[in-house]
């Protein structure tokens, strides 16, 4: 898993090799929850394979704000960082395989690696890019109409399209499943 990175981390062997002993795998079936509402995130995941949704739950109803795929990494990020109950679930949606690290562990590899320009810019771009994802994901809820979501969707991140159910889907775009299959259908038809 780690291999496909080492290049891009200007480090020793014995930190690598240090670093990438601090990560546990596990393999997990489907619709496993990694992290309930309101639990204190204490773990990251970065997925070897498989697909992972963040949601939430708004008076009874599933709205889902993200999807991860291979080679991304996931928690609930405010919660990890700041040690507050997470507003959100992170499950899986397929198998999947996953490395885990503790919070107290990567702590402290985030402390020595500060020091090195390089990997902290590369730190600070993966959480600016969270974050940039959540405000698009946002922003287009409010100028854009469902389809428009969904054409960007398919353009944007064709893999959500391709890999998860249509109701997570329809509960990412903030609509109902049959809205969505009328869009499809709409879709199909001006072909």
């Amino acid at each position: 898993m780690f291999e496909q990175f080492r290049n891009k981390f200007p480090l020793s062997e014995e930190k690598w090799n240090e670093y990438v002993g601090h990560f546990n795998r596990i393999e997990v079936p489907a619709k496993t929850t990694l992290l309930e509402e309101g639990e204190i995130s204490k773990k990251l995941f970065i997925i070897e394979k498989g697909c992972i949704r963040v949601w939430f739950n708004n008076n009874g109803k599933d709205l889902t704000s993200q999807f991860f795929f291979e080679n991304q990494s996931v928690a609930s990020i405010e919660s990890f960082m700041k040690k507050f109950p997470s507003p959100a679930v992170v499950e899986t949606i397929e198998p999947s395989v996953l490395w885990w690290i503790h919070k107290e562990n990567l702590d402290i590899i985030i402390e020595e690696i500060k020091e090195i320009p390089e990997l902290r810019d590369r730190l600070i771009d993966m959480l600016f890019q969270r974050t940039f994802d959540y405000m698009k994901h946002f922003f287009s809820f409010i100028k854009d109409s469902p389809a428009q979501r969904y054409l960007s969707l398919i353009q944007e991140k064709p893999q959500i399209v391709q890999r998860v159910p249509q109701h997570y889907i329809a509960s990412y775009l903030g609509i109902s499943t049959v809205h969505l299959s009328r869009i499809k259908s709409k879709l199909l038809q001006n072909k």
